[in-house]
């Protein structure tokens, strides 16, 4: 991984030396990127700053590369992984003057032009000056794992790994997005197929397109794009569903052999789950020593992942380090603007702390490493999701339907009065024939959606989190190969292959514990753990005299587009600290918004911004369920003479089956047998009797409900008064 930036005049003038000073601003804004290394260069039009950390050839990678005939030169962040392969076919009279992966892309440029990525396998983000031409040439991998943005006026443009990296230049404006941030339905979780277009959240930034070329003309600026990659269309009727699994399988070893490639230390992100979990499996015969490390919080206590992860390292016998978040932790309004502005994007919720700070304890104790193999990005194209959100496939395929259909309302809003709750009196052609593409394959519709949605935020959160503390992010499941296979499944063999990510489990189960290879799809932190995450960040809002909120509101433009009164109000709803509300995520969304639209017109370095205290681990000693079950779920002393109290928003319902749900804000949260104790308790709650009435009344004894009470109070679906 390394720090890209540069400056180019589009006006056929040179840079003077009064750029130099620019460029060193660019390299110290991008330190954390590429720790080991930093050069600059200026040279007529261009001037290109780079940061670097190594992994591949520490000794002979230095950049910028330049060919033989000192025609191209070359900044590079990432890892071409089949350089060796593609260096073998160039001309016989090209010899290679480093062992740096990314020399042979100079190469392949001359040879090929704009087709030079075409058969390339990696994740990288380029910037090649063509001084023959006149042209600067900006590229990124398939799916823009790498980042790299631009700004340009009449006059220049400039370019960065990291959007805070622009604002050295004073021609960047320093202005949150607020019109596109907010029209982003991804923002809001709204139930909507994800945008065509990036949200780079910053007035007047740009992000260089994945999969993409871009060519600037450095006499005019002329631009012109060249897209060298789309995900496959076209349904390989001529495979079976063997044949399928059996590829796909070679193709993640592959790929997983490849990112396990590396001439530094390598860990790996250990979750317990399927993903992970095979990442282990294959790269630890490759990685010598290999650490793991796990979030052990109050969410994969109750969801099972720090178990599970504890197990699979105890069984291959390799470390595990289980990173303790206690109950009550909760960030400082320091730690968290920091980390809002190291991911310079307001998706920043749980997840991206969970992982910043698993990187920062990987560096502390294993100082020597440079890059963490990754899990990542495998639900989103194997069917991964598909089990989650419905009960088979077909109701899988309806409510993908009904996504879509939501899609293009939001662009043609006066059909949507044409649908009813129930039922609707136009067919889905209406949406073509008034004007509007609708994909007659949604899957395919959903699928590219996805690969939209992992730009936007799962490799964008990845990369920052993992830069942040000078670390690389590996993720075998972004090879394109694997991609391009799952996309043409035919739609017979969907069902069999994609439904609850089959196709992952046949083909790798034979490498895996049962336990781990049929382990359902589990949320990271969602689900019965998630008032562990949702309490941090109301905390977080609430602390320190909501100091975080404040600033918020107080940010340019926040007075136009948020109530200031209704943030105030919602908050006070959880002034206790705890919630299993969504709300709570979308509001810490808004308060997000405005910290970057504070704090970019100062452009604050990271290095000036406190990162607080590494966390600490837990050492598991023989079974992590009783070492934490005290810690996340103590027993608590019920208070008989106490009067419980339903949550607002609770509802007990009964079906014809004889089954009862247990509902929350219209939404189920529990099954419950008919005869369960629980029902009968539940029944008799009116928020005036004690609890030892209660009991009486249902004939349960306290410890047959105990646990159920202890779940339903920690989720605040019960609350009791003295």
């Amino acid at each position: 991984m390394c720090g890209l930036a540069g400056v180019a005049r589009l006006d056929g003038q040179d840079l003077g030396p009064e750029f130099d000073a620019l460029l060193n601003d660019f390299a110290d804004l991008l330190h954390h990127r590429g720790p080991d290394e930093r050069e600059l260069l200026r040279s007529g039009p261009v001037g290109l700053a780079f940061t670097r950390l190594s992994l591949v050839n520490p000794q002979d990678g230095t950049q910028p590369l330049v060919s033989d005939d000192g025609n191209l030169v070359l900044i590079a962040n990432g890892e071409v992984y089949n350089h060796k392969e593609l260096a073998a076919g160039l001309p016989s009279d090209v010899r290679l003057k480093t062992g740096s992966d990314c020399e042979v892309l100079l190469y392949l440029y001359r040879q090929h032009g704009l087709d030079f990525l075409r058969d390339v396998r990696g994740m990288f983000a380029i910037v090649l000056w063509d001084r023959a031409r006149g042209q600067l040439v900006l590229a990124r991998d398939r799916f823009g794992i790498k980042p790299l943005y631009y700004h340009r006026t009449d006059e220049r443009i400039v370019l960065s790994s990291e959007i805070k990296g622009l604002f050295a230049d004073p021609a960047t404006p320093r202005r949150f997005a607020w019109d596109k941030a907010l029209a982003l339905p991804a923002l809001a979780a709204a139930p909507r197929f994800s945008a065509e277009q990036m949200c780079t959240w910053f007035e007047g930034v740009e992000s260089v397109p994945a999969a993409s070329v871009l060519r600037v003309d450095l006499r005019d600026g002329r631009t012109t794009e060249h897209r060298y990659w789309e995900l496959p269309t076209e349904a390989d009727e001529s495979t079976s569903a063997e044949g399928f699994i059996e590829r796909y399988g070679d193709l993640l070893e592959a790929s997983i052999r490849d990112c396990a490639t590396a001439d530094s230390e390598l860990g790996l992100f250990l979750s317990g789950g399927i993903d992970s979990s095979i990442v282990l499996a294959l790269a630890r015969t490759q990685v010598e020593d290999i650490h793991t490390f796990t979030v052990l919080s109050g969410g994969t206590h109750a969801n099972g992942d720090a178990e599970h992860a504890s197990w699979l390292s105890r069984l291959w016998g390799v470390h595990n380090h289980q990173v303790l978040f206690e109950p009550d932790l909760t960030p400082t309004p320091e730690e968290w603007r920091r980390l809002v502005w190291l991911t310079e994007s307001p998706m920043v919720g749980p997840e991206v702390y969970y992982k910043h700070e698993l990187h920062r304890f990987a560096r502390q104790v294993r100082p020597e490493l440079r890059g963490m193999l990754l899990g990542a990005a495998s639900d989103e194209f194997n069917g991964g999701y598909s089990d989650g959100m419905s009960d088979d496939w077909p109701s899988f395929l309806a409510g993908l339907t009904g996504m879509n259909r939501t899609t293009h309302f939001d662009r043609l809003p006066g059909l949507r009065h044409w649908w009813g709750e129930d039922e609707s009196f136009l067919s889905d052609d209406a949406l073509d024939s008034l004007g509007r593409t609708r994909s007659a394959d949604v899957y395919a519709s959903y699928v590219l959606s996805e690969y939209r949605k992992i730009q936007q935020y799962n490799v964008w959160h990845e990369d920052r989190t993992a830069a942040g503390s000078g670390v690389e992010a590996r993720v075998p499941f972004l090879d394109h190969r694997i991609v391009e296979l799952t996309s043409s499944i035919p739609e017979h063999l969907r069902p069999r292959l994609l439904w609850d990510k089959r196709i992952l489990r046949d083909a790798v189960g034979s490498r895996l514990p049962q336990r781990i290879a049929e382990r359902p799809k589990g949320p990271f932190f969602y689900g019965s753990g998630t008032h562990h995450a949702y309490g941090m960040l109301v905390r977080l809002m609430n602390g320190n005299r909501q100091e975080l909120v404040e600033r918020a509101l107080a940010a340019p433009g926040a007075d136009a587009y948020l109530d200031a009164g209704a943030i105030r109000r919602r908050l006070s709803d959880f002034a206790d600290g705890t919630s299993d509300s969504p709300s709570v995520e979308l509001l810490t969304r808004i308060i997000n918004m405005g910290l970057l639209a504070e704090m970019v017109t100062s452009a604050p370095q990271l290095e000036s911004m406190n990162a607080g205290t590494v966390r600490s681990e837990l050492r598991v000693q023989s079974d992590p369920v009783a070492d934490t079950q005290q810690l996340f779920e103590p027993r608590r002393s019920h208070d008989l003479d106490g009067v419980p109290v339903s949550a607002k928003g609770l509802l007990l319902l009964s079906h014809d089956s004889g089954d009862w749900y247990l509902a929350n804000d219209g939404q189920i949260e529990f099954v419950l047998e008919p005869d369960s104790p629980i029902v009968r308790v539940l029944q008799r709650i009116d928020g005036t009797a004690t609890l030892a009435t209660v009991l009486s009344e249902a004939r349960v004894e306290l410890t047959a409900v105990e646990e159920e009470l202890d779940t339903l109070v920690d989720q605040r679906l019960i609350l009791f008064v003295a």
